[in-house]
């Protein structure tokens, strides 16, 4: 692999496999490009990462993608690193950061529609057990939507396989915006 010039901050592996899908699917050799993803083994291990890659340590170009849960913890990471002050969504997405509204099965279940998401767990051999888990009483009756991300991620390696194959599943014109801009972003300035 070349020596990467921009790294990707991504909370954990279901995410890079998401960015990953996609840039496969949109021609993108991330790796050609000096771009890494790292996945960080959770939100908090943000100030690390930073600290090692960002300003004060290798000085790469950084960029990433978290949940809405988790932005303050990126934010005051960024601000550590001296990368900005009293930072907004709108200033974390100018330094090439982008949130997720809930989650990223959250993103991609939306984008997809619950219909389409239950023929790819079917296609995977598991609708017997979402519908199984469907009928659980902390679950009958509640959303599809809500239905499908607990199920996501309630298996072990399951919403690491899932987020690819969601991501492979979707119209290219109907990407969920923080991944569609993250990749934009990665593409257009220095070491992209």
């Amino acid at each position: 692999m070349i020596d990467p010039r921009t790294v990707v901050l991504v909370e954990g592996a279901s995410d890079k496999s998401a960015i990953e899908t996609l840039a496969q699917r949109r021609g993108v050799d991330l790796a050609a490009e000096g771009i890494s993803l790292v996945s960080m083994g959770g939100a908090t291990n943000i100030g690390t990462y930073v600290g090692e890659l960002g300003p004060s340590g290798r000085r790469l170009r950084l960029a990433g993608l978290c949940d809405a849960r988790e932005e303050v913890d990126f934010r005051r990471a960024l601000e550590r690193a001296g990368l900005g002050s009293g930072l907004g969504p709108g200033d974390l997405e100018t330094l090439g950061f982008f949130v997720c509204v809930a989650d990223l099965e959250d993103e991609l279940i939306r984008a997809l529609g619950t219909a389409a998401v239950e023929r790819v767990v079917d296609a995977e051999g598991e609708l017997g057990s979402f519908r199984t888990m469907q009928m659980q009483p902390a679950w009958r009756g509640r959303a599809s939507h809500d239905q499908l991300r607990r199920f996501m991620g309630a298996g072990s390696g399951r919403k690491i396989r899932y987020s690819s194959l969601l991501v492979a599943a979707l119209d290219l014109d109907r990407v969920p915006r923080p991944l569609d801009m993250l990749l934009a972003h990665l593409l257009d300035g220095p070491g992209g």
